[in-house]
């Protein structure tokens, strides 16, 4: 068990068990979180196919088509790629086409391990081959989609040469406790315990489009407890899940793009 599981149980059955909390109390269990750990991380990794991108090549992040249910965020998205070639390009061409201002699609980076193109345009310029109802959503989906007469070209011509569907959100999964505060004629205070866990689940598919198959897939798992402690002002304790996640997926893809990436599995024990 690790210490994660410890603290998250020291939290639940403090407020299961209806403790009040002094400001003592509160303290403890803040030294608790700031100390034992309230966060654990896994990732995986599975290999189908060699890769190892160019300086010239890119890669498209797109977040998994669904017909029904909730996509990947967005800003999951914009971080993952901040964090594979230091800025978010597809957020930044899509701020300059609101602006009129003038874009190029693909990333023209300098000392950057690969290029990137912005995700909307290269699903627009494929259009209807993207969309929920016809994205490809196995090996012979994909087969089939670069297939299609001129696809391979119109690929080819934007210098494309791996899509990596990102699938997966982070959603609150427990959570309880309360803080009472009041204001009076001696001053203000705050007293009582909330926490809530959440999880970052993202899995990476990467499908090389120069050779027509799935290369592999990655996945990654963090889990956390935050904890907002009532010790006369309230103290926020917030395990980042979701910026966890990012970072870690991001460090092993950009390993698995370059052909360095070795399967993984890890786990860390403090909140950042």
């Amino acid at each position: 068990m690790s210490q994660a599981s410890g603290c998250g149980d020291f939290f639940t059955d403090a407020v299961r068990n209806g403790a009040s909390l002094s400001l003592r109390a509160a303290l403890t269990m803040a030294g608790c979180a700031m100390f034992s750990g309230c966060m654990t991380a896994r990732i995986e990794e599975l290999r189908e196919a060699p890769t190892q991108i160019t300086a010239n090549e890119a890669i498209v992040l797109l977040a998994k088509p669904h017909l029904e249910g909730t996509g990947t965020e967005e800003k999951f998205l914009n971080c993952l790629e901040r964090e594979l070639v230091g800025e978010e390009f597809s957020a930044s061409v899509a701020y300059k086409q609101r602006e009129g201002k003038q874009f190029e699609p693909r990333s023209s980076l300098r000392d950057r391990p690969f290029q990137l193109y912005a995700d909307n345009h290269f699903v627009d310029a494929l259009y209807p081959w993207l969309e929920p109802s016809t994205a490809p959503a196995n090996a012979q989906g994909f087969a089939n989609f670069i297939s299609r007469p001129g696809v391979s070209d119109r690929v080819n011509s934007m210098g494309v040469r791996f899509i990596v569907w990102i699938d997966g959100v982070t959603q609150k999964t427990d959570g309880g406790g309360s803080i009472a505060c009041a204001a009076g004629p001696g001053g203000a205070g705050c007293l009582g315990l909330g926490w809530w866990e959440k999880t970052s689940d993202y899995e990476a598919t990467v499908w090389d489009l120069r050779e027509g198959i799935n290369a592999g897939t990655l996945s990654t798992d963090v889990k956390g407890t935050s904890v907002m402690i009532g010790a006369i002002a309230p103290i926020p304790l917030i395990a980042p899940v979701q910026s966890t996640a990012c970072d870690r997926l991001a460090g092993q893809l950009k390993s698995f793009l370059l052909g360095s990436g070795q399967p993984e599995t890890a786990a860390i024990s403090s909140p950042q």
